[in-house]
């Protein structure tokens, strides 16, 4: 099934309609039954404008995360969320989008025939205010040496002012919400969750998560390079399945890129498809082992609990029946709509009609997912991990 979005404009607000100032009854509720409150962000460039308009629709809810988790620009929209006051939270996130959207001019040429695809060849030729510019020594030639922390063909220090500007680190590590970001160990490929109940975090571990080469060059922590997480896990939600303890969970994953679609029949749709596939990174391969595992773990709680107390004492017994848990884990996945026209370079597509519309589309599906509540319910027993799709208004087959 793919998700479509017309040109059609749509009435939903792109400012907050109100401020929250803390959780809601209903959200304080919500913990209480199903447990605690996961946001999970792909990453996926100029995409991320989703996740801020499925944010707006939780944050009106009252409904805010107890725990964060992103990659590359997942991380950048949770930092800018946890690394704010609850009230603030929204505004910071306006204040990224508003500085990284395209010159109004880019906007008002790419109507014209011929120049649609100028809002994302502006990006490649001259950056993104706020966000990178050119680096010309990479320009000059594939073997012109570069330090290895500035080997890009942009330099990232925008962001870092941006960031430094719009992120209190004090709040990011000490307001109570856990943010965990993935990065890429490049000596090691390995991934890396940083994360604020280990450590504190800074401005440098964010920039590390959106690392994303050969356009940005990689960030040195604690002595080791790390590029943008996505190179080797876009979806992090094994940050959430392999968390010790296990808890009961009720996860938010937004997803940026489709992991279903049509046939290519051209080069543009092949090169199209083929990023689809890069960066859904093996989503539903995720979801049908944790399946598989949180089932196992349920099964096995309960062949411990029909065993005679005397076996049960036996300390062998006992470390087989640790194996078993009783949590649950309700997962709503929220997929990013296709926008009419879009391409293989959509993820650089920040002009602020693509960044408005991608929004209000977040913004309308969380809401939709909100009123729908389909984690309510009967559920198999033995089920430990239980998938929900509540569909786009704007869905078609």
């Amino acid at each position: 099934m793919q998700l479509h979005i017309g040109k059609a404009e749509t009435n939903i607000p792109i400012k907050p309609t109100s401020v929250v100032t803390e959780q809601s009854s209903a959200a304080k509720g919500l913990k209480e039954k199903y447990g605690q409150i996961v946001l999970v962000l792909q990453g996926g460039g100029a995409l991320g404008a989703y996740q801020v308009g499925v944010y707006q629709a939780l944050h009106e809810a009252g409904i805010e995360p107890d725990w964060v988790i992103g990659t590359s620009i997942g991380a950048i929209n949770g930092a800018l969320i946890v690394g704010n006051p609850l009230a603030a939270r929204l505004e910071r996130l306006n204040a990224f989008w508003t500085r990284v959207e395209q010159s109004p001019l880019v906007g008002f040429a790419s109507q014209l025939p011929l120049l649609g695809v100028l809002p994302n060849w502006s990006t490649l030729a001259a950056g993104v205010s706020g966000f990178f510019r050119p680096n010309p020594l990479a320009f000059l030639g594939i073997n012109v040496p570069l330090s290895a922390d500035g080997a890009g063909y942009y330099s990232t220090q925008p962001l870092a002012e941006t960031l430094s500007e719009l992120i209190d680190i004090a709040e990011l590590n000490t307001g109570g919400t856990r943010l965990s970001i993935g990065a890429a160990n490049l000596h090691t490929s390995e991934m890396r969750y940083f994360d604020t109940r280990e450590g504190e975090l800074s401005i440098k571990h964010i920039m590390a998560s959106g690392a994303l080469p050969p356009a940005f060059p990689p960030v040195r922590i604690d002595g080791q390079l790390y590029w943008d997480g996505g190179i080797l896990s876009n979806t992090p939600v094994e940050a959430v399945f392999d968390d010790k303890p296990r808890q009961n969970s009720l996860l938010f994953v937004v997803h940026l890129w489709n992991p279903e679609g049509p046939e290519p029949e051209t080069m543009r749709q092949v090169m199209h498809r083929q990023k689809e596939l890069q960066y859904c990174s093996r989503a539903m391969s995720h979801i049908q082992r944790q399946r598989q595992i949180h089932r196992l773990r349920h099964i096995v709680a309960e062949l411990a609990a029909r065993l005679p107390e005397s076996e049960r004492a036996a300390r062998e017994v006992g470390e087989l029946a640790a194996y078993g848990c009783m949590t649950r884990m309700h997962v709503v996945r929220l997929l990013a709509p296709m926008i009419e026209g879009e391409d293989h370079t959509k993820d650089i597509d920040f002009s602020a009609s693509g960044i408005r519309r991608r929004r209000e589309a977040g913004h309308a599906h969380g809401r939709r997912v909100l009123e729908s509540e389909p984690w309510k319910g009967d559920f198999d027993p033995y089920e430990g991990f239980i998938l929900h799709e509540v569909p786009s208004a704007d869905a078609t087959m």
